[in-house]
């Protein structure tokens, strides 16, 4: 199966993430389409928090949903590449992969390595901003590699497991609950129990992330309720976008 596959790739990585460097290659990822430019730039991150370093007791990839995310945002300045259907058409993007601890989580730890254009457009069909590459490196990866290589590797594993379920459909739905949508997540990725699969939903019911939860030896497991989100029976829409 794809999905034990990509496992099988990162196998012992929980304790080997701090030691190793590995060089990545160019993934697809879920985009409709997807187009980068020949050259990037990668601004520089403000730490907006103090650091925090914490035991990892597992991990957490957030997905977010493009088309809810962009809606009024297609010109803004920041997130044309993503929203403004020049560089393509995107469904679920990579928010972030973070490492989680027992009852908070490490951040902003310390590590002078950035991310190179290079590395940043490699993850772009993945990840369509350099600036939440280079953000989710500073604050959540710096904390779990000695390279954001590394980091963005195991990210593009996780991802590329993946099967989403089929959106349009569901978006069409009559009654749609939150249940529905994990049971759809879970008929399109057999190996995954529906307790691992959180929901991010925002107050008018629109689902904005999917965040699949993960254990140290990066299986999935249950979520903690934060992160398992509204229940089964909780009413959502999603948008599709124009």
């Amino acid at each position: 199966m794809k999905w034990l596959a990509g496992i099988a790739a990162i196998a012992g990585c929980a304790a080997a993430l701090a030691f190793i460097d590995v060089q990545g290659t160019p993934a697809l990822a879920q985009a409709y389409q997807c187009r980068m430019p020949a050259a990037v730039s990668v601004p520089a991150i403000t730490r907006d928090a103090a650091p925090r370093s914490v035991p990892i007791t597992g991990y957490t990839l957030a997905l977010s949903w493009s088309p809810e995310f962009c809606k009024g945002r297609e010109m803004q300045s920041g997130q044309r590449t993503q929203c403004s259907g020049r560089n393509g058409r995107f469904g679920f993007i990579v928010h972030g992969l973070w490492p989680d601890g027992r009852s908070t989580w490490p951040q902003w730890c310390a590590n002078p390595r950035q991310v190179n254009p290079a590395e940043a457009r490699r993850n772009m069909c993945m990840m369509p901003s350099t600036r939440l590459i280079a953000r989710q490196w500073a604050k959540h990866g710096s904390c779990m590699t000695r390279t954001p290589a590394t980091y963005f590797k195991v990210t593009r594993i996780l991802h590329d497991s993946l099967r989403m379920p089929g959106m349009d459909s569901l978006s069409r739905s009559d009654n749609l609950t939150a249940g529905d949508f994990r049971a759809a997540f879970v008929a399109a990725n057999p190996d995954w129990p529906h307790s691992a699969i959180g929901l991010d939903l925002n107050r008018r019911g629109w689902l904005e992330e999917v965040r699949l939860c993960y254990g140290k030896d990066f299986m999935p497991k249950a979520c903690e309720k934060r992160r398992y989100g509204p229940a089964d029976s909780a009413s959502m829409k999603i948008w599709r976008g124009m």
